[in-house]
């Protein structure tokens, strides 16, 4: 049992925790790409493959958060 000066380590993610989690981590990835093909400074826009890669990452991660998600 564990002495109330040591800390617990949380439980380890569930399989839909660590599909939320990666669902929110694409879509940051996402909308950074956004923000920069857009942006003013030629250095640092990015490519429309970059921006596809990341539009399908998204849609990959929330594919497995749907999956993650169903009852069984």
């Amino acid at each position: 049992m564990s002495s109330p000066n040591t800390p617990s380590t949380p439980p380890p993610p569930t399989p839909q925790e660590r599909a939320v989690q990666e669902v929110l981590t694409s879509f940051d990835a996402y909308v950074r790409i956004r923000e920069a093909r857009d942006s003013l400074l030629s250095a640092s826009r990015v490519r429309p493959r970059e921006e596809e890669r990341a539009f399908d990452n998204l849609q990959q991660a929330i594919s497995r958060l749907r999956t993650a998600s169903r009852p069984r």
